[in-house]
C-alpha cells in the first residue's frame, strides 16, 4: 500500500472528499484507487479556523511507479503488524499465573492464551457486571466494598474512566492493543483518531468479550481471588497463596497489580521483593461547564457536530520548582468517588462514549517526591496518599462526601460556603470546604500558580465558580517494583514479572497494556529457553 499524509480539509468539507484529494495529489483517476482507509485523523484549531489533517493508506496499480515519482508526503506504507511470539508445542506443566486483570494483566493473559499457554488469572475484585453494582451501591448509598470498587475488579481502574487510549509510548504493540479492542467491539475510529477514547459504557462490554476470548483459548479467569502471599525458594517464584488458602504452583508469575493494591505491596515488601518509592502527583479534580472549554478551544465553531466535546492538556513549572499539570481530562463527564479503603476519599474522572454530560473535569496535579514523603522507605508514598485521603474524608464530613471549593475561594484562601453556577458532579455528595486545610502550603502555592497560568492558556480555566473536588491521589503508582531491563523479571525473584501501572512501569490504559504484552513475550521467551 501507499501512505499519503498531510491531506487537509476544512470543517465545511466532508471526509468523502479525501479520495479525490488523493487522486489529484498523485495525478491518477479516482477509480484507480482500489482500497482506501484512514490511518490517522487529527484536528488543528490553532489559526482561528478548524482544519482536519489526514494520513491515508491506498492500494493502486503500479505502486512502485508512483513511489518512484517521489511525491512529497507519499511513501510506501510501513508494516505495523504485530509479530506474534512463537507458540509452544505444549504449555508449561505449571501454568503461568497473571495477578490482576487491569489492562496489563488482561493483555498479558490474552497473549499467553493466544500462544497456547493457558494462563490462570487471579483478580481480587468482581467481574464487570457485579462490580458495576457494588460501585453503584457506594455512589448512591455510601457503602464501600473494599475488594470490588472503582480501583479493583475486571478491567482495572480504567474501566470506570474516560476510556482514554492516548499514549506517548512509541511502540508497535500499541496497534495490537487497539486492534484487539476493535475485535471486541470498540468503534473502528480508535485506530486512527488522534485522541481515541471508548467511554466507560462501551468498555464494560469490550472487556467481557476479551475475558471470554481468553477462556475460549484455555485460560482461566478467577474473580474474588486475591493473592495473599508469594511462595519463594532460592530466589525463584514457586507459586502463590490465594485468599481462599489455595496454593497455585507456578514458576512464571506476571505481577500486574494496580497502584491501589496497597496490601499486596506490603506483602511484597515483607517477602523482600525489591522495590522503591517513586515520585507521583496529588491535587484535585477541577470542573467547568463543558461549553466554556468548547468555546475556549473552538471559538465560533464550538458545538459543531463534527468536533464533539473539547479537550485540553496543560502544564506549568511553578516558581517553587514543582511541576503542575492537568491529567486524565474527561470531556462531558463527571467526577467519580474512587475510594478503595474505608474512611478515605479518593476522586477520579469518568466519561461515557458520547461525552454528553454538562461538566468537563480534569485532575490538576502537583508533583510530590521524597521531600514530601518524610522517608526513603519504599512505601512512604503510600503513607502520604493515605494521610491525604483520610484528611479529605474528615474534611468532607466523615461520610464519603468530598470536600469542594470554588476556584475563587481557593485562590483567596477562604472557605467556600456555597457553590455557584458550576455544580459538583461527585455522586456521593460534596461538602464546601477550604482545601488549604488539606494540602501543605508548598502544594497549595504551586496549585494556585498553576491555575492562574492555565487561565492564560485556556480562557476561563480559573473562572470564579469552577469547582475543585479533592483529593486526587491515585494518578500513578507511588511504588516501582524493580526489574531487570532485559528479562523484565524482578531483580530479586526469578520468574516474577512486575508489569503495568501498579508496578511503576506505565501510565494509562494503552501503555499498561503494552507493558503487559512485553511481560508475556519475555515469559514465553524464558519458558522456551527452559525446554
Amino acid at each position: 500500500m501507499i501512505r499519503v499524509s498531510q491531506l487537509k480539509i476544512d470543517i465545511k468539507q466532508s471526509k468523502d472528499e479525501l479520495k479525490s484529494l488523493v487522486a489529484k495529489k498523485l495525478k491518477i483517476n479516482e477509480s484507480d484507487i482500489q482500497e482506501f482507509r484512514i490511518f490517522k485523523e487529527s484536528t488543528d484549531a490553532r489559526r482561528g479556523t478548524i482544519t482536519f489533517v489526514y494520513t491515508v493508506d491506498i492500494t493502486v496499480p503500479n505502486e512502485a511507479k508512483l513511489l518512484a515519482k517521489n511525491v512529497t508526503n507519499v511513501i510506501k506504507t510501513p508494516n505495523l503488524s504485530y509479530n506474534m511470539p512463537d507458540s509452544c508445542a505444549q504449555p508449561p506443566a505449571k501454568r503461568p499465573v497473571v495477578i490482576g486483570f487491569g489492562p496489563a494483566g488482561m493483555y498479558a493473559a490474552l497473549l499467553l492464551a493466544q500462544c497456547g499457554y493457558q494462563p490462570i488469572v487471579l483478580e481480587r475484585g468482581g467481574c464487570v457486571d457485579e462490580r458495576a453494582n457494588t460501585i453503584e451501591n457506594f455512589w448512591q448509598n455510601g457503602v464501600l466494598d473494599p475488594e470490588s470498587n472503582v480501583q479493583f475488579g475486571e478491567g482495572g481502574a480504567g474501566t470506570f474512566s474516560d476510556g482514554k487510549l492516548t499514549t506517548r509510548v512509541k511502540d508497535l504493540r500499541g496497534r495490537k492493543v487497539l486492534e484487539e479492542l476493535v475485535k471486541a467491539g470498540a468503534p473502528d475510529d480508535i485506530l486512527y483518531v488522534s485522541h481515541p477514547h471508548v467511554g466507560t459504557d462501551l468498555l464494560r462490554g469490550i472487556i467481557k468479550r476479551i475475558r471470554e476470548e481468553i477462556i475460549r483459548l484455555g485460560g482461566d479467569v478467577r474473580f474474588h481471588t486475591k493473592v495473599d502471599d508469594f511462595i519463594i525458594q532460592d530466589n525463584q517464584i514457586q507459586g502463590v497463596v490465594t485468599s481462599e488458602k489455595e496454593i497455585i504452583e507456578s514458576h512464571d508469575v506476571i505481577l500486574a497489580i494496580g497502584h491501589s493494591a496497597r496490601d499486596t505491596f506490603e506483602k511484597l515488601y515483607e517477602r523482600q521483593i525489591a522495590m522503591m518509592s517513586k515520585p507521583f502527583a496529588v491535587g484535585a479534580r477541577i470542573e467547568h461547564p463543558q461549553s466554556v472549554i468548547d468555546k475556549a478551544q473552538y471559538k465560533e465553531f464550538a458545538g459543531h457536530e463534527r468536533l464533539g466535546a473539547a479537550e485540553y492538556r496543560l502544564t506549568h513549572q511553578a516558581s517553587n520548582g514543582r511541576g503542575v499539570y492537568t491529567f486524565c481530562m474527561c470531556p462531558g463527564g463527571f467526577v467519580v468517588p474512587s475510594s478503595s479503603e474505608p474512611n478515605m476519599v479518593v476522586t477520579n474522572g469518568m466519561s461515557e462514549h458520547a461525552r454528553a454530560e454538562q461538566n468537563a473535569n480534569s485532575a490538576v496535579l502537583v508533583q510530590v517526591d521524597v521531600r514530601d514523603f518524610g522517608s526513603d522507605h519504599p512505601l512512604a508514598g503510600i503513607a502520604l496518599q493515605r494521610d491525604l485521603e483520610t484528611r479529605a474524608f474528615e474534611l468532607g464530613g466523615s461520610n464519603y462526601r468530598a470536600p469542594v471549593q470554588r476556584v475563587a475561594d481557593f485562590l483567596a484562601n477562604r472557605p467556600t460556603t456555597k457553590v455557584g453556577t458550576v455544580k459538583p458532579s461527585y455522586h456521593v455528595g460534596a461538602t464546601p470546604a477550604n482545601l488549604h486545610a488539606l494540602f501543605p502550603k508548598d502544594i497549595c502555592d504551586a496549585l494556585k500558580e498553576g491555575l492562574l497560568a492555565f487561565d492564560k492558556k485556556l480562557a476561563g480555566f480559573a473562572m470564579d465558580d469552577a469547582v475543585l473536588t479533592a483529593v486526587e491521589s491515585r494518578s500513578s503508582s507511588p511504588v516501582r517494583i524493580t526489574r531487570d531491563d532485559e528479562s523484565l523479571q524482578s531483580t530479586t525473584v526469578a520468574g516474577l514479572y512486575p508489569a503495568g501501572e501498579g508496578a511503576g512501569f506505565a501510565g494509562g490504559i494503552v501503555s499498561s497494556a503494552i507493558d503487559g504484552l512485553k511481560a508475556a513475550e519475555k515469559l514465553i521467551e524464558h519458558f522456551a529457553g527452559r525446554l
